[in-house]
């Protein structure tokens, strides 16, 4: 049994995480357009580019992951290792140097790309972790609660508090030194959390076959688990989903609500503004849709709970389009409605990908927990990249103009973005997630078969 401590550790990982994805998700393709200058349609190609290399790198992380020996466990060094790279680069990422149009465009790539290498080298061993603290399938439900849980905990921290912090900072210097001076304050608590993570964790799990298999039977294993690959299109398709949501919700806010015309909410002396009300309020949500997600698919099931989460979500986000910069009261609730939806799906996908690794492993008596979770992050990673792309080109295609009054359809494109666009994804992961084959009932069977074969493989028989 796993104790609370070690869970809260667990989830200290995803938490410092998360804080980085969601700048990137929600606050990365303004900086870029509105702050470091540079086309929306440059934008969402380099983010195409960067993050499809990024999505191939993951499975590289996780075949040396799984090949890492240490007095630490497989996984947890990466942890130790990779929080301050992590941090540092993070900074660079949102740091604005005097550079020419062409000097911007590729320190852009550069710092851009390292971050996203970096993230998967802490990520897909963090990731991992799932597979290797326990093998009880319900046990690891309740992990990814934790996981999650916290995750949406940071996610809603940074989103509440990066604006203002950015104004406050700004005051007395200018919008890029209060830009980066925020993302230093992010940096340093991401940094803290993992070494939190790495210190309460524990590795228990080991596989059967104690010694490692060649790469290329562990990449032929991976390639024939059907189920790693349902999983794989049902997590792009749900980036794509968030990402585009996530990506267009600030320009939602400043161009078409206008968020300048209402006034600001102040609370203990910081003011906050609309747009981030709405992604922290999204945040708490999707901790109510965590929270949910456990007791919900151990009733009906995890395949059950996922296609209903994404029907609704997907009927919410069609609604949304109609909506009018007045409707506050409804955006807001849609909002909530949604990442209720949204939040309920991930802590299924993460037990999910443990579970194809326990049926890999009972297929082939080799056991790559690395290389399955890596294709985790690898979704993650290339829905982000399909998703940010289009925002970029859509916006450009719609006739986005930085900084500027917007045109009818340029007004068009950014509510698209919220509502229509976003559904494409949901229906797509629900086509998907409908093919799964590992039921409860199916994996109380693997578990079971594998238990035996591992305390036969431990007495030396």
């Amino acid at each position: 049994m796993i104790k609370l401590k070690e869970k809260i550790g667990y989830g200290f990982g995803d938490m410092a995480s998360s804080m980085f994805w969601k700048l990137f998700g929600s606050y990365l393709m303004i900086f870029y357009t509105d702050v470091f200058g540079l086309p929306a349609a440059v934008v969402g190609t380099m983010f195409l580019i960067t993050r499809v290399w990024d999505s191939a790198f993951d499975p590289i992380v996780g075949v040396v992951a799984d090949r890492t020996h240490s007095r630490w466990g497989k996984f947890r060094p990466y942890l130790l290792i990779l929080a301050i790279p992590f941090a540092v680069i993070g900074i660079l990422t949102f740091t604005t140097p005097n550079l020419t149009d062409t000097g911007r465009v590729i320190y852009a790539y550069i710092t851009y790309s390292l971050m996203m290498m970096v993230y998967s080298a802490i990520n897909v061993p963090y990731a991992s972790l799932l597979g290797v603290m326990s093998a009880d399938p319900k046990e690891r439900n309740t992990l990814s609660t934790y996981r999650m849980t916290f995750a949406y905990i940071g996610s809603f921290i940074a989103l509440l508090l990066f604006m203002p912090m950015v104004n406050s900072f700004s005051v007395g210097h200018n919008e890029t030194y209060g830009w980066t001076m925020s993302v230093v304050i992010i940096a340093i608590m991401c940094a803290v959390l993992f070494y939190g993570c790495f210190a309460w964790t524990k590795e228990r799990v080991t596989p059967m076959n104690k010694q490692q298999s060649p790469l290329k039977e562990d990449l032929k294993d991976l390639l024939r688990n059907r189920p790693w690959w349902i999983l794989l299109g049902a997590g792009v398709a749900a980036l794509v989903f968030n990402s585009i949501r996530d990506g267009a919700t600030v320009y939602y806010f400043k161009y078409f609500i206008v968020e300048e015309s209402y006034a600001t909410i102040s609370l203990f002396g910081v003011s906050f503004v609309l747009s981030g009300l709405y992604l922290a309020t999204g945040q708490i949500a999707n901790i109510i849709g965590v929270v949910l997600a456990a007791p919900v698919s151990n009733r009906i099931g995890k395949k059950a709970t996922y296609m209903g989460a994404m029907v609704l979500a997907t009927v919410l986000s069609v609604i949304f389009y109609w909506f009018g910069k007045g409707d506050l009261t409804l955006i807001f609730t849609f909002q909530i409605l949604i990442s209720i939806c949204a939040g309920s799906i991930f802590p299924l996908l993460w037990s999910m990908y443990a579970d194809c690794a326990d049926y890999s492993e009972l297929r082939t008596g080799n056991r790559a927990t690395g290389l399955v979770f890596s294709s985790s992050s690898m979704s993650q990673k290339f829905g982000w990249a399909i998703g940010s792309a289009l925002t970029g080109w859509l916006l450009a295609y719609f006739g986005f103009k930085a900084n500027a009054v917007q045109s009818a359809e340029a007004i068009h494109g950014i509510k698209m973005f919220l509502s229509f666009l976003p559904a494409i994804g949901t229906v797509l992961s629900v086509l998907f997630i409908s093919m799964y084959p590992l039921s409860e009932s199916k994996m109380k069977e693997i578990t079971s078969e594998l238990n035996i074969k591992r305390s036969k493989s431990a007495n030396g028989d």
